[in-house]
């Protein structure tokens, strides 16, 4: 049993319960969403801070990198997010990565996001090529182009 004061807060509980944002060190964050995710066996992984994206940059080498620039309450992205999370298992030799806007904003700001979702392709520490649009064929397409 919990003591009074530390109830989770009315915010905290339907984020909980609908898998939405949560506070955590009182900024919002949806990384309940990843975590889920990671559990559930998928290797997309989620990037919250501009040194992770960093660190995940330089840690891929000369691996194509794929980024997923997406939120939750966006539609298009929530349906081509299972697209995105199943190429893990065709193209084991890139590294996807998923950054949500609202809890990463340094990252959609130095990546200079405009829509979501947006998809950048890495190599190398460089970016070499970004589409903007939940387009399964031309996401695969770009993949294949640049491995």
């Amino acid at each position: 049993m919990r003591p009074f004061g530390h109830a989770p807060s009315p915010l905290a509980y339907i984020s909980w319960r609908t898998g939405g944002p949560v506070v955590v060190g009182g900024r919002f964050t949806s990384l309940v969403g990843c975590v889920r995710e990671r559990a559930g066996g998928t290797m997309v992984k989620c990037v919250g801070t501009l040194a992770e994206f960093e660190a995940e940059l330089a840690a891929a080498g000369d691996k194509l990198v794929v980024i997923d620039f997406s939120a939750i309450w966006c539609g298009p992205c929530k349906m081509i997010k299972p697209f995105f999370h199943g190429l893990v298992e065709k193209y084991k030799n890139v590294v996807f990565l998923e950054v949500d806007v609202d809890d990463a904003q340094d990252v959609a700001e130095h990546c200079q996001i405009k829509c979501m979702p947006t998809f950048l392709f890495y190599k190398s520490g460089k970016r070499v090529k970004e589409f903007s649009g939940a387009n399964k064929e031309k996401l695969e397409e770009n993949i294949k182009e640049l491995m």
